[in-house]
């Protein structure tokens, strides 16, 4: 035995790295039955392999441009992290942007901008920019809800995010005044810190379904009772990453608590159909949304994508006729997604959402119901310019998911279907997550919605309007190509949208149905605070 460690312990460093090398060729080429590289270039093949799967993120660092990455190229993220950290959001030396690009936005300024004066809302509090329209003021629900903010947290569930990324958004969601839209994973006690919530349900009816998997209007009507935080209620049709279909939850991946969270088995497998149960067709989805709204009091409506429009054209016949249907309609684009996918779902199913709105649009302003809802925008809005663009083309407010994961830390790793996510915001893994501080994050996320509100009011000043709901289709230019080079909105999709009916930010300011538990003073010195320590970026 002696002799034996003797003679190991007598082999050279790089005699064991040879008889690695040697034993990794012996098993490329005599036992690997499923890599034909690494089979017929043994060791060298492996080289390959490792380079491929380091390929996004060296793309990413070294090889692409500042314009070129999808989905948020590093300009588009750059804004986001350095808003979120409330640090200089500039870009010097003019646009680096191909401004002759088909799609190319522009937004029209006036001569003169729009003056703030003394009596304004905003001449001492510079983001608050509350909806211009009171969410189920038209069916007369018993709680209406005026958001306080424009800009929001879209659809993004427990379980698909982490816990501590769900907590960051919602506290930051509190100080920022927003909403917090549950996904379909149920309301966590991660939903419960502070922020408005609107609960949001699918076809699994996660948080709100019996024990046979079906639809209990008990559960959701004692839902609202225990959590006055839950402001309104969202049904999802379909969503933008892969309308009409549905998902699987493994079993490995329920724990106990998310078990309780959504009414499911521990440890079995849980369908979520591509269908509801709980009704069939467009006039029963309606006679659905009006029992919920009736037994909770609370707003009601749906999300969806768009693909084929004749569905949409019995909805808005429907609701014209009876005067009933859903309080606001979250429309999300075929470019959305945070979660997992696939390829020919995500590529090709829906149209993105500047086409599939301005569709559905035209469709509820050819019936006159305009004035019956608040519409949502949800696709890759979370840009001041584009959120213009959304306001000037019927959007009410704008929904985020990936811009406000970003504000939390994450880096496009596009990792989120492997739970492998290296910043801990799309993971359930308990080491990954320890990385989010949500201190930290909460205040960055927070700032993100600030500033992107400010952003917003000052292009919404600069082409002479006080609020964002004023814009119009002839506000903002696309380019378009060939000989006609540059439309404007209105003459690229053919309709103007209907005037949102608005007297002042200070009437919006005095409403009693204002969510986010604004108050007015606290919010000036919160303001005022910041200003001292040159934390407004003007």
């Amino acid at each position: 035995m002696d002799g034996i460690i003797n003679f190991i312990s007598a082999i050279p460093w790089w005699a064991w790295i040879l008889i690695f090398l040697l034993l990794v060729a012996i098993r490329d080429i005599f036992f690997n039955k499923h890599h034909a590289v690494s089979h017929n270039f043994p060791i060298v093949g492996h080289i390959r392999y490792m380079l491929e799967s380091i390929g996004p993120e060296i793309r990413q660092y070294i090889v692409a441009n500042n314009r070129e990455e999808l989905p948020f190229n590093r300009i588009e993220r750059g804004w986001i992290y350095a808003s979120a950290k409330n640090e200089n959001n500039y870009e010097g030396f003019g646009t680096d942007r191909d401004i002759y690009e088909p799609n190319y936005i522009f937004i029209n300024n006036a001569m003169l901008p729009f003056k703030v004066e003394k009596d304004n809302p905003n001449y001492k509090n510079p983001y608050f920019l509350p909806c211009a329209k009171l969410m189920g003021d038209f069916h007369k629900r018993r709680r209406p809800y005026r958001p306080t903010s424009v800009i929001n947290v879209s659809a993004m569930s427990f379980g698909s995010l982490s816990a501590r990324a769900v907590e960051s958004l919602n506290k930051g969601c509190g100080l920022a005044y927003c909403y917090h839209n549950t996904g379909e994973g149920g309301l966590s006690p991660y939903h419960k810190t502070g922020a408005d919530v609107v609960f949001h349900f699918g076809t699994g009816y996660f948080g709100v379904r019996d024990e046979h998997g079906n639809f209990s209007m008990e559960k959701i009507v004692q839902l609202v009772k225990d959590n006055p935080q839950v402001r309104a209620i969202e049904v999802k049709l379909s969503q933008g990453a892969k309308p009409g279909k549905g998902g699987v939850l493994p079993g490995a991946k329920i724990t106990s608590e998310i078990a309780e969270i959504r009414h499911v088995p521990l440890g079995q497998d849980v369908l979520s159909p591509p269908n509801h149960s709980a009704f069939e067709g467009v006039k029963g989805m309606v006679e659905f949304v009006e029992s919920i709204a009736e037994a909770t009091g609370l707003p009601v409506g749906i999300k969806s994508a768009v693909g084929r429009l004749g569905e949409w054209e019995q909805l808005a016949k429907i609701m014209k006729e009876t005067g009933k249907g859903p309080d606001f309609v979250t429309i999300d684009g075929g470019e959305g997604g945070t979660g997992a996918s696939p390829p020919s779902f995500a590529d090709h199913v829906s149209l993105p959402w500047l086409f599939g709105f301005a569709a559905v649009y035209k469709i509820f302003k050819k019936h006159d119901i305009c004035d019956q809802i608040v519409f949502i925008g949800s696709g890759k809005l979370g840009f001041p310019a584009k959120a213009a663009m959304a306001f000037s083309m019927g959007a009410d407010l704008v929904n985020v998911a990936r811009e406000a994961m970003m504000s939390i830390g994450c880096i496009q790793a596009q990792l989120c279907h492997t739970n492998r996510c290296p910043s801990g915001v799309a993971t359930q893994s308990k080491w990954l997550q320890r990385g989010i501080d949500i201190q930290d994050k909460s205040v960055r996320a927070h700032f993100y919605f600030k500033n992107f509100r400010k952003e917003l009011l000052e292009m919404t000043h600069a082409c002479g309007y006080e609020h964002p709901c004023q814009f119009t289709m002839d506000d903002v230019d696309l380019t378009v190509g060939d000989k006609n080079l540059i439309k404007t909105l209105a003459e690229s999709f053919m309709y103007h949208k209907h005037e949102v009916p608005f007297e002042s930010m200070k009437a919006l300011l005095h409403c009693e149905h204002l969510g986010g538990n604004f108050h007015e003073k606290e919010a000036k010195k919160e303001v005022k605070a910041m200003k001292k320590e040159n934390k407004v970026r003007y």
